[in-house]
């Protein structure tokens, strides 16, 4: 257990952090999940409207991604691989 003040401070602040920075990772993750679900029925029937569905949810989970990235939730490169591999999975369709 912690000995001095601020010691119990940090403890107090590094379990908050790690709870707000938990919520940005489940948003991270349930909306890729979103667009891989759009992605698999948009290449079992090409339709506009899936591909429109494929589109907001990709622009979705950038811009997801790139707010917990703002935060330090993730670090720049991590971010960035992440976004990478949203659009080879469109790509390979």
């Amino acid at each position: 257990m912690a000995n001095n003040k601020s010691a119990v401070k940090r403890i107090k602040i590094n379990e908050r952090n790690r709870l707000v920075n938990r919520t940005y990772k489940g948003n991270v993750k349930s909306i890729i999940k979103v667009y891989l679900d759009n992605l698999k029925t948009y290449e079992l029937s090409k339709t506009d409207e899936n591909k429109n569905k494929v589109d907001e949810s990709l622009k979705l989970a950038y811009s997801r991604i790139d707010k917990a990235t703002k935060r330090n939730v993730f670090h720049k490169n991590k971010a960035a691989r992440k976004k990478s591999q949203l659009a080879n999975y469109l790509k390979m369709i």
